[in-house]
């Protein structure tokens, strides 16, 4: 691509351009098994799989799936937390010529039906734990197989005992319990009996392009109704190429990362998943990030290089009593990319002096694949940015109002991403696609992402806001990131989300919702008082209502739509 004024900022060896090998996502994982056979691929409570043992079970989940009648473009579901099986079924389904359906842990029984039901998917591989929720919809929809597989399966010996004795059986705060009964439920097979059905025979080849769908990620689930975003191989493999690029200071082979993000999610599937198998990187896979004791315990016992995040775990990273006390040893962290949701700059700054390592933000879409910008590692880049795009990858800032008019350097306006990450469109939505990927006068198509961005002198861009979130107060447009960027510097505050809500003479106000850190205390007034000092005057939010903890996603990203739904439903 031609040389634009933010390759300047790129560190030295990081080219503008790579290439794009066209081949089948699946290939990262056979090119690594060869490469390095007994590298450990996974870490999973302590049991450590290798890239041999890794590729030898992945041939086997697809070799079950062609002897089932699987086909090329068949829809396969993976509905369940971070486990081997998970990275096992997702290369296996792949290598089968299947379409993954990446199902996040936490739908409930009307989520899980709309997403197999929209996707066509055809087989359900579901944890144990997960599986009645399933099993209460199942008979409205078209499934030919489900696939059950219970969290201890790759546990080592002492702990599968003690857990099939302890903890199997006892319900969880829904009541679910790990352990089922699948005996008498049609077409219902256990994970490890599929895979003996695999067995040891061949594989027959399946011709995949670049162009084929590898994944339907959904996305839209803090706004509206979830649709599948079409992910194809070359998409998938180009993103991993263009960050495992972006990060040189690692070894093939050796180095360690940490997927505490969901691989059901865009972020962890990339950022974690894809980018270890492709350079060889042994994964540490925490099924429950919220379980900060374990996550930290990891970190410290693997000393791990790479830890991909979002701002609200690395929050809890930094006032985690623990590590404050110096209990951890969090010395081996090289490099963390934030994504998902801004990152303030003082819990960039507060991550950095506790660990020593390099955290940058990043930004990107599920349409995206997602990385599309990602601060300078070398360089530390611009604290409150989101970096810069990333090879082979360019941006442009046109008017809010008609999306064809560019913005000059400076002024805010929609971003707009062209690259080879960039979905090929929405999964049976010609009207939502048309909407988002446009072509300008050039024939290019461009994503329209719906953020409203600024790009600086230097190249560097800021995301403002959604467009959807934006506040009209008395005709100022309020951002609420900008809000809550400045609440985050208050010290006594550890989370806050900003929304507008309805005011009779202004139109709209904005409100915030505040955690405060543990021991602290405060009062509205007392915050309303401080934020006057701190940021303009029509930003200053109208109400403030204190509060234990935020709704988030199962990333963790903080789900300002429900604070919104919270108010409305009181007034």
């Amino acid at each position: 691509m031609e040389t634009r004024i933010w390759h300047k900022q790129y560190d030295e060896g990081v080219p503008g351009s790579v290439d794009i090998p066209d081949v089948a996502l699946d290939t990262f994982l056979s090119n690594t098994a060869q490469k390095y056979p007994d590298s450990a691929a996974i870490i999973f409570y302590n049991n450590k799989m290798t890239y041999a043992q890794l590729n030898r079970q992945v041939n086997q989940f697809a070799l079950a799936l062609q002897k089932d009648g699987f086909k090329k473009g068949d829809r396969i579901s993976l509905y369940m937390p971070n486990c081997p099986q998970y990275t096992i079924a997702y290369y296996g389904a792949l290598r089968a010529g299947g379409i993954l359906v990446p199902s996040n842990a936490l739908y409930m029984p009307r989520e899980i039906a709309h997403q197999v039901e929209d996707s066509g998917a055809t087989y359900v591989v579901a944890l144990s734990l997960l599986y009645n929720r399933l099993k209460q919809v199942r008979d409205g929809l078209n499934l030919k197989k489900v696939i059950v597989t219970n969290i201890k399966e790759y546990f080592p010996p002492l702990l599968k005992l003690l857990f099939t004795l302890l903890k199997e059986n006892k319900p969880d705060q829904n009541g679910e319990r790990h352990r089922v009964d699948i005996a008498g439920d049609a077409d219902t097979v256990w994970f490890q009996d599929f895979l003996k059905d695999g067995g040891s025979g061949n594989l027959t080849s399946v011709d995949v392009s670049g162009d084929d769908t590898a994944v339907l990620m959904y996305t839209g689930g803090t706004t509206g109704i979830p649709k599948g975003a079409q992910l194809t191989h070359r998409n998938l493999i180009a993103n991993t190429v263009q960050a495992a690029n972006w990060v040189s200071d690692h070894v093939s082979g050796q180095s360690v990362l940490m997927s505490a993000l969901p691989l059901t999610h865009s972020y962890g599937m990339t950022a974690c998943q894809n980018w270890s198998v492709y350079r060889g990187f042994a994964q540490v896979i925490i099924p429950n990030p919220r379980d900060l004791d374990d996550v930290l315990k990891n970190l410290s016992k693997y000393k791990v290089e790479y830890f991909p995040g979002v701002p609200t775990l690395y929050t809890a990273v930094n006032n985690h009593p623990d590590v404050k006390a110096g209990k951890y040893d969090l010395s081996a962290i090289k490099v963390c990319l934030s994504g998902a949701a801004g990152l303030p700059p003082e819990v960039q700054k507060e991550f950095m002096r506790v660990t020593g390592g390099k955290l940058v933000e990043a930004y990107g879409l599920s349409e995206t694949s997602p990385a599309a910008s990602i601060n300078p590692v070398v360089k530390g880049g611009k604290i409150g940015t989101i970096g810069v795009p990333i090879p082979n990858t360019d941006f442009k800032i046109v008017d809010i109002d008609t999306g064809e008019k560019i913005m000059p350097q400076g002024e805010r306006g929609e971003l707009c991403i062209r690259g080879p990450q960039v979905m090929k469109g929405y999964w049976n939505r010609t009207t939502e696609t048309a909407n988002v990927l446009r072509a300008d006068e050039n024939g290019d198509v461009w994503l329209h992402t719906g953020d409203i961005a600024v790009m600086d002198e230097e190249g560097f861009f800021k995301i403002v806001d959604r467009k959807k979130d934006m506040i009209i107060a008395g005709g100022f447009n309020i951002y609420p990131n900008e809000v809550e960027y400045t609440l985050y510097t208050h010290p006594g505050i550890l989370e806050a989300a900003v929304v507008g809500v309805p005011h009779e003479s202004r139109g709209e106000v904005a409100k915030a919702f505040v955690v405060l850190k543990e021991g602290e205390s405060m009062t509205e007034a007392e915050l309303r008082a401080w934020c006057k000092k701190e940021m303009r005057a029509y930003m200053v939010p109208k109400f403030v209502e204190f509060k234990d903890e935020l709704p988030k996603t199962m990333v963790g990203k903080i789900l300002r739509r429900e604070l919104l739904a919270e108010e409305l439903k009181k007034k």
